[in-house]
């Protein structure tokens, strides 16, 4: 599972929760559009209440980390992470810029392995 309970610690099983999936999502653990269990099927898991779930999901979804599709279910939000966002901007403009040049996918992908290789190399 995504997340556990430490019934040990301080934080409450909620913070608990919400805290894990924050960082798992900030750190790139779960991509953007990924989807996480439903809240009963996670409490059910972590042998907590289903409201406790509801209102870390709520939470990050409010901070924008998280999204909910109505019965599609919640998914890790492309809106919630600035890095991700900004990243996901600069990507949606390259794309512009090359379908506009007429170069097709392959070839637009090599180019920018090319340069994320050469970006790496100088750092």
């Amino acid at each position: 599972m995504i997340v556990s309970i430490d019934t040990g610690s301080r934080l409450s099983p909620y913070e608990q929760v919400r805290s894990q999936l924050a960082e798992q999502i900030s750190a790139g653990g779960l991509p953007v559009g990924s989807k996480l269990p439903t809240v009963r099927a996670l409490a059910g898991h972590l042998g907590i209440a289903p409201n406790t779930v509801a209102r870390a999901y709520r939470e990050l979804e409010a901070a924008g980390l998280l999204e909910t599709k109505g019965r599609a279910g919640t998914f890790v939000a492309a809106s919630g992470d600035k890095t991700r966002r900004k990243a996901a901007a600069a990507a949606k403009s390259y794309a512009r810029t090359v379908v506009g040049l007429g170069i097709g996918d392959d070839e637009a992908l090599a180019i920018v392995r090319a340069a994320l290789s050469a970006e790496n190399r100088q750092n």
